[in-house]
C-alpha cells in the first residue's frame, strides 16, 4: 500500500469512484460525508492526504480546512469544487490547503497533483532564521511572525516562502518554482503556483503603504524584494533533489 487518504465528499457519485481510482492507484481510503466527521476522522487517524470537497453538509470545506490547521496538523490538503473563480481559490489556500482542484476533473490530473503533494520535502531538516522588514522566519520553530504577531503558513506556502528566501532580488519564473518548490514541471499546475504566490503575498504584506515583498515581473515571474535580508545559523535540504 502507498499510505492513507481520506476523501471528505457527500456526492456519492463523486465519492465512490474517486474512492475506487484511489484504492486501484494503491492507496488506503477512508471516506466522510460531512465536515464534522471529517475533522473528527483528520484528528483521530493518521493520514498522508485529505481530499476535501468546499461544499459540504454541517461544515464547509472551508471550515474543516481551516479547523484541521488550527488543531496544528499538517497533513496535505486538496481542495475539489464546482467553484472555480480566483476568490475561492485564494480562500482555500488562505485557509491551508496546500492545492485546489475545480470541478469536473480528470483522473488522471488528480492524481498527478495527489503524487506532487506526496512527493514534496518535509521542512524537518531545516534550521535557522531570518528577518526582512518586521517579519521574522524561524525555521526550527516552524514560526512566521510580524512584529511579534504569528503568521499562519501552509506547509507549501513556507516552502515557497523559503525559496524565495534564497533567491533574494533574482528573477525566477514560474517554471522554476514549479520545477524546485512543487518538483514537476506540468503547465497544469501554474496557476497553482499563482494562487500559492498570492495567498503568501496577502500574508507578507499587511501594511499596504509598504511596498510588495513579492513583485510579479512580466505576468510570469516573481521576485523576493526584501532587501536587507538576515539570515542567522541556516541549514536547510529541501530543495536538493
Amino acid at each position: 500500500m502507498r499510505g492513507s487518504i481520506l476523501v471528505v465528499e457527500d456526492e456519492e457519485s463523486v465519492r465512490i469512484p474517486l474512492r475506487d481510482r484511489l484504492e486501484i492507484a494503491g492507496f488506503m481510503v477512508e471516506t466522510a460525508e460531512d465536515g464534522v466527521v471529517a475533522i473528527e476522522k483528520a484528528a483521530t487517524l493518521p493520514f498522508e492526504l485529505i481530499i476535501l470537497d468546499v461544499l459540504l453538509p454541517r461544515r464547509d470545506g472551508f471550515d474543516v480546512c481551516r479547523d484541521i490547521r488550527l488543531a496544528g496538523l499538517a497533513t496535505p490538503i486538496l481542495m475539489l469544487s464546482a467553484r472555480t473563480s480566483a476568490f475561492d481559490k485564494v480562500l482555500g489556500i488562505k485557509l491551508g490547503a496546500d492545492d485546489y482542484v475545480s470541478k469536473p476533473f480528470i483522473a488522471a490530473e488528480l492524481l498527478a497533483r495527489i503524487e506532487v503533494l506526496l512527493r514534496r520535502l518535509p521542512l524537518h531538516n531545516c534550521s535557522g532564521t531570518y528577518q526582512f522588514r518586521t517579519i521574522r522566519v524561524d525555521l526550527e520553530l516552524g514560526e512566521v511572525a510580524d512584529g511579534g504577531n504569528l503568521i499562519y503558513l501552509s506547509t507549501c506556502e513556507t516552502q515557497l516562502l523559503l525559496y524565495f528566501i534564497e533567491r533574494v532580488g533574482q528573477i525566477v519564473s514560474r517554471t522554476e518554482i514549479l520545477q524546485t518548490v512543487w518538483g514537476c514541471d506540468n503547465g497544469t499546475f501554474a496557476t497553482t503556483v499563482d494562487v500559492h504566490v498570492a495567498s503568501l503575498r496577502l500574508k507578507l504584506d499587511r501594511d499596504s503603504k509598504t511596498p510588495r515583498v513579492i513583485e510579479t515581473i512580466s505576468g510570469a515571474c516573481y521576485r523576493f524584494a526584501a532587501f536587507g535580508l538576515a539570515a542567522h545559523d541556516h541549514g536547510c535540504d529541501s530543495f536538493t533533489r
